[in-house]
């Protein structure tokens, strides 16, 4: 059996540790940019980009706090803390447990900061020592970067293992109240995040949001549900039959990453060697890769039930021509990849297998975002 763990590894290097998360900021930035351009051609709607670039905003707010956390890895600093763990064999983020340990430490935030001295505090406890003793006071850094790791788990907004289900009414359709429903998972089996997208015709009495007895069940059934292992079509018909009077139209799941990167990840494939070849510079040493699953209703049929009435029933569009299609269990799928112009320019030169299909995007030295 194959350990889950054989890829995982600490980040024990200071430096190295600082540079992983600016990489990973300045990708949650240029996902930002692909979003708008996806929104330019057609492909996302404002609405979409908005719901997106929420959660790519929570990533990055989540990065920010664990490199407070462990700013002065690697550093004598009086206490061992341990060091960030990190996927390098199959996704390139930290593992899933570093998300679950920052949120049992956000429960008691409060408690650790009420122990510590004030940001000003420290400040000035720090200017003392580098006068008095004329050494790095690194104690007194590490506290203040635990006070500010603390801090920013308190301001919230963070991407957690589980973010549940949101829903906002987008319009009526046909009489029916039609519902855009949003959640997202940090899976724990492939360490990556993922995002979720219904749009759903509500066909109840009471609208769906107003409802204090649907609306919870909803919020826990897709919950539930939200396991990558899972097919969309098994998803999606598993609450069609569940709840009589929502009707699921279109379900979407984001699978962002996995993030490559020559120096911090070990993963097998033509982007290794790609980023190898490429020998880029410090911060466009990477590449980042996102699949798009889609699964439209193609129509509704009625089915008995009890002896007096009937209830609709979506049938999914599953292209049966379409192998992919038919082992995700999508009417489409859509793998897309973001990179720096150096290592695109090699990927071109190579035109490995299996790419020809892949929407690539751009980011040119200035930061701007092609498609190509």
């Amino acid at each position: 059996m194959t350990d889950p763990t054989a890829g995982h590894y600490d980040l024990k290097d200071t430096f190295a540790s600082r540079r992983y998360f600016a990489k990973f900021q300045g990708i949650m930035q240029h996902m930002l940019r692909v979003a708008g351009v996806m929104e330019a051609e057609g492909q996302l709607s404002r609405d979409e980009v908005d719901i997106l670039a929420t959660y790519a905003t929570k990533l990055t707010y989540t990065f920010q706090a664990l490199s407070w956390k462990y700013l002065l890895v690697g550093r004598e600093t009086g206490r061992f803390f341990g060091s960030l763990t990190v996927d390098g064999q199959d996704s390139g983020f930290p593992v899933a447990e570093e998300l679950m340990t920052m949120a049992n430490d956000a429960q008691q935030a409060q408690v650790h900061l009420a122990a510590l001295p004030s940001v000003e505090a420290h400040k000035d406890q720090m200017v003392q020592a580098i006068l008095s003793d004329r050494k790095v006071p690194t104690k007194l850094q590490f506290s203040l970067s635990q006070r500010l790791y603390y801090e920013e788990l308190l301001k919230g907004d963070l991407f957690w293992v589980r973010n549940d289900p949101q829903a906002k009414w987008v319009q009526d359709v046909d009489g029916r109240r039609r519902y855009r429903v949003h959640w997202a998972t940090y899976d724990s089996q492939v360490n990556l995040p993922v995002i979720y997208l219904m749009d759903l015709d509500d066909s109840g009495d009471t609208p769906l949001l107003r409802d204090t007895r649907r609306w919870p069940e909803v919020q826990a059934h897709l919950s539930a549900q939200a396991l990558g292992g899972l097919q969309l079509v098994t998803i999606a018909r598993g609450f069609d039959e569940d709840f009589d009077d929502l009707h699921p139209k279109r379900l979407r799941r984001f699978h962002l990453g996995p993030m490559y990167s020559h120096q911090y990840t070990r993963q097998n494939g033509p982007l290794r060697d790609v980023l190898a070849e490429a020998k880029a510079p410090e911060g466009q040493d990477w590449a980042m890769v996102w699949t798009e699953e889609d699964l439209v209703s193609d129509r509704v049929i009625e089915e008995k039930a009890g002896w007096f009435s009937t209830v609709e029933r979506e049938i999914f569009s599953i292209d049966p021509m379409g192998r992919q299609s038919t082992i995700l269990g999508a009417t489409r799928t859509q793998r897309s990849i973001i990179l720096p112009q150096r290592p695109y320019q090699v990927l071109e030169e190579h035109d490995p297998p299996g790419f020809n299909g892949v929407r690539k995007f751009v980011v040119s030295p200035k930061g701007r975002v092609l498609q190509y």
